[in-house]
């Protein structure tokens, strides 16, 4: 989970002054409860394929289809979005990449398919890239939590709400992209059917490193604030190299390598779980069979690049809008596309345990609760957005569907 999000969020919200720890307390808390309620469902299954196989379970074929619709297009959608975060801090070490796009959409496009082809490999070389790059950027994260309480001061530290919006709409908004921080969360249960003993695994994997997470967000976020004036990190495009001025002419640079070995392990996770969806889908016959077709490294090649291709499509389709524009709006539409799937995850343990355990409902409503705040959140333009991303998924089940009931016609006879 420990991905982009850490080293751009800062700057996001600083317009929003102090009222974002209230943001970052409110999606850590509604975090845990989520990540309770993934782990509890975790246990009902060994299947691969995470949310979409407890909606499926609670709600049907229909419903389990478009949770996966969804949260597949969060994580191709995401694809592109995290690449551009890569590049953005590549240009401190490339004089004048920020004002070459072309270039900057090259290099884009290198990562994603170095990783892609990573991934290909095989499950446990995609494991071993990711634990060495999150053993990695662990290290400038630390460095920064402890200049800001050694070297940190407090005047720097932002009005309490210097936008002067309504409380509500502030945490709301807050809640959203702090979220997306966060994404990541259900990952670990979607390749449950590789992983050993995934009842026991994978509940302590979930809620060990979303309190993690939570701890070293929050921390490196105050850091930043006590480092960087308010008036400077409002308009900062690399907050924690900023923030790391103090350490000498060293300290920026440092800082933007532990970012880039940051967005390069998200993304690395990230197109990861983009092929494995829809091998999950297709091993259940809800998506094309070819989608479930693996290599002689056992990875679903084929899924994987399909994820890469149309993130690389809506890369160079919309890279002219610019570094930071765009990776605003994907990134806040990836959210919302994993906050709809999760929404669901507790309404099916809801469901589960209505007549069973009056705790586990309260824990699963909160949960539930906390996702459509976040939602809210995103704002009319995203919401609708997302209407239509989840529109479109209706009838590529329908032709699916029809497409499976004329095989199993074509069997009988």
């Amino acid at each position: 989970m420990i991905g982009s999000g850490i080293f751009l969020l800062p700057a996001a919200l600083a317009p929003y002054g102090l009222l974002s720890f209230a943001g970052w307390i409110l999606t850590a808390g509604g975090s845990i409860f989520l990540a309770l309620v993934i782990a509890r469902l975790s246990h009902r299954t060994s299947r691969s394929g995470g949310v979409y196989i407890y909606a499926q379970d609670a709600f049907g074929d229909l419903t389990g289809f478009m949770i996966a619709w969804g949260y597949w297009a969060a994580y191709w959608i995401s694809i592109p979005a995290i690449a551009i975060a890569f590049v953005g801090y590549l240009g401190v070490f490339i004089p004048g990449l920020d004002d070459q796009p072309q270039h900057q959409a090259m290099y884009a496009l290198a990562l994603i398919w170095v990783l892609t082809f990573i991934n290909m490999r095989s499950l446990k070389g995609a494991g071993y890239t990711q634990l060495l790059m999150t053993a990695l950027k662990l290290i400038p994260l630390a460095i920064i939590i402890v200049l800001g309480a050694t070297n940190g001061d407090g005047a720097n530290l932002p009005e309490t709400n210097p936008k002067d919006v309504s409380m509500l709409g502030g945490l709301a908004t807050t809640a959203l992209l702090t979220m997306w921080a966060f994404s990541g969360l259900e990952a670990g249960t979607v390749p449950a059917g590789d992983v050993d003993e995934p009842q026991k695994t994978i509940p302590k994997a979930i809620l060990l490193g979303t309190l993690t997470v939570a701890f070293v967000y929050i921390a490196s976020t105050y850091a930043v604030m006590r480092l960087v004036p308010a008036e400077v990190l409002v308009n900062s495009k690399s907050p924690f190299s900023d923030a790391a001025i103090s350490l000498g002419q060293w300290g920026p640079h440092f800082i933007a390598a532990g970012a880039l070995i940051s967005t390069a392990g998200a993304l690395n996770g990230v197109i990861f779980i983009t092929g494995q969806m829809p091998m999950a889908l297709a091993i259940d016959r809800m998506a094309p069979k070819v989608l479930a077709t693996r290599n002689a490294s056992n990875a679903p090649y084929i899924s994987l690049i399909l994820g890469s291709i149309l993130g690389s499509l809506l890369l160079l389709m919309n890279y002219n809008k610019g570094l930071i524009g765009m990776f605003v709006f994907l990134a806040m539409m990836s959210t919302l596309a994993v906050l709809v799937p999760l929404l669901f995850s507790a309404l099916a343990d809801m469901r589960y345990s209505w007549k069973t355990s009056k705790p586990w409902i309260a824990i699963a409503m909160i949960a539930a609760l906390y996702s459509v705040f976040a939602i809210l959140g995103s704002g009319i333009e995203v919401i609708g957005w997302g209407l239509v991303l989840f529109a479109v998924g209706v009838p590529v089940y329908y032709w699916i569907r029809k497409t499976n009931l004329q095989a199993k016609t074509t069997d009988t006879l």
